[in-house]
């Protein structure tokens, strides 16, 4: 009969539960909180408020905007179908902004470029009207003659010396898309056809909401109508990555649960014959009810790559049941509550060993472990008091009907390990050749970070990505250079510099191109200069003979010299405004902790080594490279993870010896290393890098060897009764983590591997285990 201990568990787990299961509906009181933001599960760097603020501004059309280009069949109406299309996405309701028309208005255009005429004078007309005004002059001259090289959107009449023509020249946008006239677009030519350019920018953002679905659906729907026109269709952004990346997630997680969970009721019914015995399957779902609850606690929202992962801790929530079950396999009289006491001490060993280990992950800076540690303690903590607490009850009348083949394999397998233990000999050589096979795996291990492998874009995404960035001659790259000046003079001056050495690799093909201030706006006392130095120049007529000998008169000229002299200096605030300033609007980051700010981006970087030194040629210079910073991160968060498994190595040793005895604990501790080292090779001669998410993997491997070699040591029930609940684990192991092998995200796969290697290798060695007195 259950004692009072036993009666009231089953009641509070059943409080427990009810409360978790509040907790986690009123956490999606707001809709489910899934993230997909693939920033989430890195480090965030130490950074200032001024370069938090530029890392913002770089990240924001990645999050919020689309691209597309249109193009009508040779010779056909590209606007009116790029039209079209923003319709469609005007009413669809998705967008916030959506622009196709660009509706320049030529009246401000031209009074702007009037006022902003020696700010925007580029460097090399500006040296050359300082020092040689008569080689100007001459030039000048050239281009009055031919009316094509003269003209502009200010008349001729209005800028004799050609400065706002110059200006305008410095607005065109680089690349190859240009304003047409015509049509009131923009547009890139391409093999013969005109591919008009719409932007649009959603209403919330790419990662933190359900939009990204709807947007897919959209431009779905969008395709089929303008091929009905003879139209194609180019889209990229950060909308339909972060649609692609859920929709994977999800159907992932959800054939991995649905296959793992398929094999485990198969295993159990094979291995059982009771239908009652699909109940063990009960702490899997509070498990992962356990794990989703505890990280949208911890950090607001659940990662969906945590969600792929989080799938197959089926496979190890449902080990605490299995070994209680499995040792009906040497208990003919096996009762639930009765067996449940003798194999509680193993099953509490085994849950403090593995939660040293996930304890120890995550104190990692990386959020993906620490994510994914949280997930997976919380997840086995709520299996574990549910196998113990309310399992026994619901199966108190359970009576098992073990499969006897499973038996006499589980015998076959220790007899034949028994006699190969008794042949010393063989067994050196073996070992010894073991060990050999084992180095030369580890040696041929390559370790690779990157943050690529946590991506798997679709390739019609990737290929239409790449179309857009060849037909527009623009590739945007994430790194950056943030300037800071302790004025806005100085500012600019030093991003000349920078300019100055990133035009040397754009002359060497290694950089397409690249967007600075110092490119809208000179320095205001540049400008001051300028104007003087024109003032004099009002009253020396000889150095503009080449102009008055076509007829211009020296009057006219001096007037437009003059006026050039009174021109206020433009400020940058000024120059970023109205539509002539857009494209370098978001460059300029103000005035923070008494300094200016300001970035230059980039665009189309083949070389990203070659940009180091370009950041030593100025003071104030900061090269802001995430994704290399993140490759760095791994390496540093791989080795301290490392460190921190070692720790709980030591840990788990001293909780060993505390409760199974010193000799206990090399023995038990001796399979999880043999296992990972196995692995190790294992993984370098099938080809497969080291990356953080294998180690993470093998990390989970050293908890699951610990557990196995726990029961084949304590041998509750009979050393076949013990091996039999280890099978039972390990299949159900494999099915879930073996599963995510064949996942399309590279990190998830490389995790998979590894545990489904180390899990093998494990279940290989624990037998191996002998008790103390059987040494």
């Amino acid at each position: 009969m259950p004692s009072p201990i036993e009666r009231w568990l089953p009641r509070l787990f059943k409080l427990g539960l009810l409360l978790l299961l509040g907790l986690g509906a009123w956490q999606c009181r707001d809709g489910w909180p899934v993230s997909a933001n693939l920033m989430e599960l890195v480090p965030q760097a130490r950074a200032d408020a001024t370069r938090q603020l530029a890392e913002a501004r770089v990240q924001e059309p990645l999050s919020r905007q689309l691209i597309a280009l249109v193009a009508a069949p040779a010779g056909g109406d590209s606007a009116a179908a790029a039209r079209q299309l923003a319709q469609r996405w005007q009413l669809s309701g998705l967008f916030a902004t959506v622009q196709v028309d660009i509706g320049i208005d030529l009246a401000d255009l031209r009074a702007r470029l009037l006022a902003n005429r020696l700010a925007l004078l580029p460097a090399a007309q500006r040296r050359q009207l300082l020092a040689d005004p008569a080689a100007y002059a001459q030039r000048r001259a050239r281009e009055l003659v031919d009316p094509f090289s003269s003209s502009g959107v200010v008349p001729v009449d209005q800028d004799l010396l050609g400065l706002a023509r110059l200006a305008e020249q410095a607005l065109r946008p680089g690349g190859a898309v240009r304003y047409d006239l015509d049509s009131g677009t923009l547009l890139a030519e391409h093999d013969g056809r005109a591919w008009v350019l719409v932007r649009a920018t959603t209403r919330d953002d790419a990662f933190d909401s359900a939009a990204p679905a709807r947007i897919a659906a959209q431009i779905a729907s969008d395709r089929p109508a303008l091929a009905a026109i003879g139209a194609d269709l180019l889209v990229a952004g950060g909308p339909l990555y972060a649609a692609a990346g859920r929709s994977q997630a999800v159907a992932e997680s959800g054939w991995i649960g649905g296959l793992a969970m398929a094999g485990i009721v198969l295993v159990l019914l094979l291995a059982l014959r009771r239908w009652r015995a699909l109940l063990a399957l009960a702490p899997v779902a509070v498990g992962l009810l356990a794990g989703t609850v505890a990280c949208v606690a911890v950090f607001g929202s659940i990662h969906v790559l945590t969600l792929v992962i989080g799938a197959s801790l089926i496979g190890v929530a449902v080990d605490f049941p299995l070994h209680w079950l499995g040792k009906s396999y040497g208990m003919p009289d096996w009762r639930a509550w009765p067996a449940l006491r003798r194999v509680l001490p193993g099953l509490t060993i085994s849950l403090a060993a593995s939660l040293v280990g996930y304890v120890a992950l995550a104190f990692t800076p990386f959020p993906a472990l620490t994510q994914t540690a949280v997930f997976s303690a919380a997840g086995l903590l709520a299996a574990y008091a549910c196998t113990v607490c309310q399992l026994p009850a619901w199966m108190a009348r359970f009576h098992p009907r073990p499969w006897p083949p499973l038996l006499r394999c589980a015998e076959a397998a220790l007899r034949a390990r028994e006699r190969l233990a008794d042949r010393r000999l063989a067994l050196g050589i073996g070992g010894l050749l073991l060990a050999a096979i084992t180095v030369g795996g580890i040696g041929r291990l390559n370790v690779q970070d990157d943050l690529r492998q946590w991506l798997s874009l679709p390739a019609p995404l990737l290929q239409q990505a790449r179309q857009i960035g060849e037909i527009t001659g623009i590739t945007p790259t994430s790194q950056f250079f943030l300037v800071r000046a302790p004025d806005a003079d100085e500012l600019l001056r030093r991003q000349a510099r920078v300019s100055q050495a990133l035009d040397t690799l754009v002359a060497a093909g290694t950089l397409q191109t690249y967007d600075a201030l110092s490119q809208r706006v000179t320095p205001q006392a540049d400008q001051r200069d300028l104007a003087a130095a024109l003032g004099d120049l009002a009253t020396r007529p000889a150095a503009w003979r080449a102009l008055t000998d076509i007829g211009v008169p020296f009057d006219a000229l001096r007037r437009e010299l003059l006026a050039l002299a009174a021109l206020p200096a433009v400020t940058i605030d000024a120059a970023v405004q109205g539509q002539a300033g857009e494209r370098w609007r978001g460059l300029w980051l103000g005035q923070h902790d008494g300094e200016a700010a300001g970035m230059i981006t980039l665009q189309g970087l083949r070389d990203p080594a070659a940009l180091a030194a370009i950041a030593q040629t100025a003071p104030g210079v900061t090269l802001v490279d995430r994704s290399g910073e993140l490759n760095r991160m791994f390496t540093a968060t791989r080795i301290e993870a490392a460190e921190l498994k070692l720790l709980s190595y030591i840990v788990a040793a001293a909780l060993l010896c505390l409760t199974l005895g010193r000799a206990a604990a090399w023995r038990i501790l001796a399979v999880p290393l043999a296992a990972t080292a196995c692995s190790l090779a294992a993984l370098g001669y099938l080809g497969q890098p080291l990356t953080l998410f294998s180690l993470f993997g093998l990390l989970l491997v050293s908890a699951i060897g610990v557990d196995y070699a726990i029961f084949m040591y304590e041998r509750i029930a009979g050393a076949a009764a013990s091996l039999v609940g280890i099978v039972l684990g390990a299949l159900t192991t494999l099915l879930s983590f073996g599963l995510l092998a064949a996942s399309h995200t590279p990190a998830i796969a490389n995790f998979g591997m590894a545990v489904a290697l180390g899990v093998g290798f494990s279940l290989l060695w624990a037998p191996w285990i002998r008790p103390p007195r059987q040494a």
